[in-house]
């Protein structure tokens, strides 16, 4: 990997990368998510036997199924007779049966049966499209680029969530903002001040950083200065943050598509919590997100005093999180108000992850037109709808 100084370069550099408006550069919140990886769409526990369970990628339907074996199916959203969603249908078997006219379509999206044909009758050539699925990590991945793609795809590897001395958290929220804000935001630690009520004050001091074409990695030294803050910092990072005189390592990465986080506490060889965290956007214009997360939470000496701690430790990453969650909807409007991205970056480490995003993404197809149906919130509903009908996120 290139390594690059906590600078960020020389000067000639730095002035390149922080002109707001370049000419040859597309407007990062006009780059959309690169289909061509493995995206977690659900949680596995949501999908259950027998049920249907709707969800999406940048605007793609996708119903999810698990069959009477616990394999779970992905299919494209929509029958291909009358185009009613499948998610509407019932599980028979391994199978799926839309809840319209009863066609009955396999996992791999085939249709297997029509039931007022005759066996004569003329088909349909083709029936709708299968996503490649896996399940890991208490999550339902699909693959919804090219699917020759799907085998070789590289996939999260994440050895601490199945190691005893770990226990995991999962988190799943929607959060209405494109991705790229949620890449920033976590790797800008500079935004403390955002949560002095529940952390005290926090100076983060940037020890270095480096990027290649796919990575961005920022390591920071955080010491607490004052202030009051919330018991479970100390909690998640073995009574580092938050401790008189104490200082913690943490090392956070953008490797495309996802995000880590791993804290190391003062005098201490191993991280005290290990965050996995992707972001996958629901809409065709990708204003919205859904954000998945796995903190990976070292297990203390006692192993009551975390089952005691869990709850108090989970409100204060909510309320941290909803902080942040704050701060990015708030810039997503701003963009949205300005039609363009008036951002007046400085921080060498948002430059670079930048770069990584646009240089890994795929241009945004402008909308086409009222009645295009690939491109048309009238014809797809707001994705994060209270609609009865719309299951994705119970």
């Amino acid at each position: 990997m290139a390594g690059t100084s906590a600078g960020g370069g020389n000067d000639t550099e730095r002035s390149r990368r922080s002109t707001p408006h370049s000419a040859d550069l597309l407007d990062l919140r006009r780059v959309g998510a690169h289909p061509d990886h493995w995206y977690p769409v659900a949680l596995s526990r949501r999908v259950r036997r027998g049920r249907v369970y709707a969800t999406a990628f940048a605007g793609e339907r996708i119903a999810l199924y698990r069959g009477e074996s616990g394999v779970v199916h992905a299919l494209e959203d929509r029958c291909a007779h009358r185009q009613v969603p499948l998610s509407m249908g019932v599980v028979e078997g391994e199978t799926l049966r839309c809840c319209y006219h009863a066609w009955v379509y396999r996992g791999d999206g085939r249709i297997s049966r029509i039931p007022y044909l005759s066996k004569g009758d003329g088909r349909p050539p083709r029936g709708v499209r299968g996503y490649a699925v896996r399940e890991a990590y208490g999550l339902v991945f699909v693959f919804p680029g090219d699917p020759e793609k799907a085998a070789e795809a590289a996939f999260p590897e994440l050895p601490a969530h199945g190691s005893p001395k770990y226990r995991t958290m999962t988190f799943s929220r929607t959060v209405r903002c494109h991705y790229s804000f949620m890449h920033e935001n976590l790797l800008d630690m500079n935004h403390q001040f955002l949560h002095r009520g529940v952390v005290g004050k926090l100076h983060p001091e940037l020890l270095g950083h480096r990027s290649d074409g796919r990575t961005v990695e920022a390591r920071y030294l955080f010491t607490h200065t004052g202030g009051k803050r919330n018991r479970s910092a100390g909690l998640l990072a073995g009574e580092g943050i938050g401790g008189a005189a104490t200082s913690d390592v943490m090392t956070i990465r953008t490797q495309y598509p996802y995000q880590t986080l791993d804290l190391v506490p003062q005098d201490a060889d191993h991280p005290s919590f290990r965050l996995w965290a992707a972001y996958v956007p629901e809409d065709v214009e990708q204003r919205t997100c859904r954000t998945y997360g796995l903190l990976m939470i070292e297990k203390p000496g006692i192993p009551a005093a975390l089952h005691v701690a869990w709850p108090f430790i989970r409100r204060f990453t909510e309320r941290v999180f909803a902080e942040d969650r704050m701060a990015v909807e708030a810039e997503q409007r701003a963009w949205d108000e300005q039609g363009e991205d008036r951002n007046h970056e400085v921080f060498p480490v948002i430059l670079d992850v930048r770069e990584v995003l646009r240089a890994n993404g795929v241009p945004l197809r402008p909308r086409t037109g009222p009645c295009d149906p690939a491109a048309c919130d009238d014809a797809f509903p707001d994705p994060t709808s209270a609609h009865p009908r719309d299951r994705r996120h119970p």
